[in-house]
């Protein structure tokens, strides 16, 4: 008889930041049960046109399904949340959420008009659910985001912390502190293993405050006497609640612009946060405030092209606009891949004489993971009997893994997405096995795999350009001059003559085929693609992906 075993498998977020999904098993090999924590997304880059989020492939689960015991969400950031609506369809099993992430759930299946409220089950916070083997304890920490939980999984054969997204803020201005308290009883009742973040390893010292982020915010805003225009994650709530704070302690009305800003603010409110705050303007009405007592909150901190600061830069937003002399602050840090987007708006902004401050010249921001003193007090209090690092580039984890080293954990593990961990029984953690694992990419409103045709075929169309030939073809065999069109491939004096080449080389081939035979169609419309491209690739170097149509008459 096998043996009862408690199983780790990252689908995401392992090797990576972001696009977090994490999967335990606990049961006999035959026969065991699965849970999944998070199920979040990371968004492309312009390498891969066309596309904007990307999840991680769900298919290992996908055939567990029957055994699959819900899906436990630690909170509500869309590395680990953004992809339920996308995933969760073709599993249909009960979620686990406190009550903020519940709320912004809720608006996302409502805009796939999804009603999820059978199956979504709202957690209190610092509470237990228990599924199955696992009894599931919702720890309280920090983080920069309302509602951030670890996760003490028990199970029959021990107990390991999950600790997802945190850090140590002992003064987050909105929601509770780290619930040290409950973090060392579960560290004396004996955790087998922590799997843990590991985003700021790098990063000595702590990660900060947010009331310290308020004070310096409200000391820069008070020696400013024009617009005032901040911008940051829409999802950090305190940050949101001390922008309204400094707004009303300089004597400035607010206003909220971007979607994502009204959604985050709207479900904090309906959870019971925010309030007391001075209302927020609609910008139709913002606009007719006087410039020294007005205070903007946009969405748009990254540079995204769609974003409400974007348009406020390139003077496409319909109500907002700045001038010389305003203020911008980028109450954020850059997420690494965004440099080149978000440098180009800022290079906007100053040359229309608009001035910066960001975390580069001014303390506008920290941050909402742990540096190597916060992990030091979350090892001293749970000491762990291991520790496999997670949420992090491969450099992180290994840097973790020798940090926990360090600490003197006895037994540590590096893992990669679609490891197979052995948690329990045995002394230390151990991959036994590898599961399928890989990335889905958004297309549109279809899911499609990277490695997909029409991915391959835009990411050729967006270097090489596109060719389309079309050949009409009367009933006696004969061929009309040949429409040939196309998108994305360089011209100049010297090359303009391809086309009449193309026209010739046509002509030439088709003398070698009997075009009224269609069994010869398909040989003769690779040999005409063939040559054609070769012609284009000679005259300006790039090989077009090329379509060729045929027409009888």
């Amino acid at each position: 008889m096998t043996k009862e075993e408690l199983i780790f498998c990252p689908l995401g977020g392992s090797g990576e930041i972001g696009m977090n999904m994490n999967l335990y098993a606990y049961g006999k090999e035959d026969n065991q049960k699965w849970i999944v924590v998070d199920m979040g997304v990371t968004f492309a880059d312009d390498s891969i046109p066309g596309i904007d989020l990307i999840f991680p492939d769900p298919g290992f689960i996908m055939d567990k399904k029957d055994d699959l015991l819900g899906i436990v969400l630690t909170h509500a950031h869309e590395d680990h949340i953004g992809a339920v609506a996308h995933i969760w369809p073709s599993l249909k099993c009960k979620m686990y959420a406190t009550p903020f992430t519940a709320a912004l759930l809720y608006e996302k299946f409502k805009e796939k008009k999804i009603d999820i409220s059978s199956y979504l089950k709202i957690v209190p916070l610092n509470s237990k659910i228990k599924l199955g083997p696992f009894e599931i304890d919702f720890v309280t920490l920090t983080h920069s985001i309302l509602e951030p939980n670890g996760l003490s999984i028990t199970t029959p054969l021990g107990t390991i912390l999950h600790t997802g997204d945190w850090k140590i803020d002992p003064n987050p201005l909105i929601g509770g502190t780290i619930d040290e308290k409950k973090l060392k009883e579960i560290g004396e009742k004996g955790v087998a293993s922590m799997i843990c973040d590991s985003t700021n390893i790098f990063s000595p010292g702590r990660a900060g405050s947010e009331s310290e982020v308020r004070d310096s915010l409200l000391r820069i805003m008070e020696n400013k006497t024009q617009r005032i225009l901040v911008t940051s994650f829409a999802s950090n709530v305190a940050r949101m609640e001390s922008i309204f704070y400094c707004a009303k302690k300089t004597g400035r009305s607010i206003c909220l612009v971007g979607r994502s800003m009204h959604r985050i603010y709207k479900a904090a409110r309906s959870c019971g946060y925010l309030k007391g705050l001075i209302e927020a303007l609609e910008p139709r009405d913002a606009k007719k405030v006087p410039k020294n007592k007005i205070l903007y909150l946009a969405t748009g901190s990254q540079g995204e092209p769609m974003g409400a600061m974007n348009r406020i830069i390139n003077g496409t937003h319909p109500e907002i606009f700045l001038e010389s002399g305003d203020c911008v602050i980028f109450s954020s840090k850059i997420i690494p891949g965004n440099e080149k987007k978000l440098y180009k708006l800022q290079n906007i902004i100053v040359r229309n004489n608009i001035e910066i401050i960001s975390e580069e010249n001014a303390f506008v921001h920290v941050s909402g993971h742990p540096n190597r003193d916060d992990l030091k007090d979350m090892y001293k209090w749970v000491k762990p009997k291991s520790v496999i690092p997670v949420h992090g580039e491969h450099r992180h984890m290994v840097e973790h893994v020798a940090f926990a080293k360090e600490m003197q954990v006895p037994k540590t593990l590096q893992v990669e997405n679609g490891d197979i961990i052995r948690i329990l029984p045995g002394d230390s953690p151990k991959i036994i096995d590898k599961a399928p694992s890989g990335k889905i990419y958004l297309d549109g409103n279809q899911s499609v795999d990277s490695d997909s045709l029409s991915i391959k075929e835009r990411k050729n169309i967006s270097i090489n350009g596109y060719l389309e030939i079309t050949l009409i073809v009367s009933n006696n065999g004969k061929i009309k001059k040949p429409i040939i069109s196309f998108k994305g491939i360089p011209e100049n004096t010297e090359n303009e003559n391809f086309i009449f080449d193309m026209e010739d080389e046509i002509f030439s081939i088709c003398k070698t085929f009997s075009l009224e035979s269609k069994n010869q169609e398909k040989n003769l419309i690779e040999t005409i693609k063939k040559n054609c491209r070769r012609i284009v690739k000679d005259k300006t170097g790039k090989k077009p992906y090329t379509n060729i149509n045929i027409a009888r008459i």
